[in-house]
């Protein structure tokens, strides 16, 4: 099981730096990260834009396979199903978990919003690739 770091993971996926992606918790056992709402993340009504709480959820299942893959592979993510419950008016906590190891790897992504609703669910179906060297 690799060590992993945030800062390995901004280095390695540099989106999830610039969407803002925090991390509480990165452990084989599951992820924990948040994303902090602001204005130039939403859409009508105020609410989290669905595909800033996407790239969270694929940014927590991705480190999530990560921790669980072999040392040297990379994450892809082959599958994304995503049911979005309540609108997010406020910071987000994703937890990702893994609910199947192998070849390829099933996360399951829970995200609550301050006051505990669950917001979204997003099950990911993630890969493990090595990468390509130049």
């Amino acid at each position: 099981m690799p060590a992993l770091a945030a800062e390995d993971v901004y280095a390695l996926a540099p989106y999830a730096k610039t969407l803002g992606v925090v991390f509480d918790e990165m452990t084989a056992a599951g992820v924990r990260a948040r994303l902090a709402h602001h204005p130039s993340l939403s859409t009508v009504g105020g609410g989290l834009h669905g595909g800033a709480l996407m790239g969270l959820a694929d940014v927590s299942s991705a480190v999530c396979a990560a921790l669980n893959g072999p040392a040297g592979a990379a994450p892809a993510t082959v599958e994304s199903t995503t049911h979005f419950l309540r609108p997010a008016h406020t910071d987000v906590v994703a937890t990702a978990r893994p609910l199947r190891v192998g070849r390829n790897t099933v996360v399951e992504v829970d995200m609550h919003d301050a006051e505990g609703e669950l917001c979204a669910r997003v099950t990911q179906v993630v890969t493990a690739v090595t990468p390509k060297t130049s």
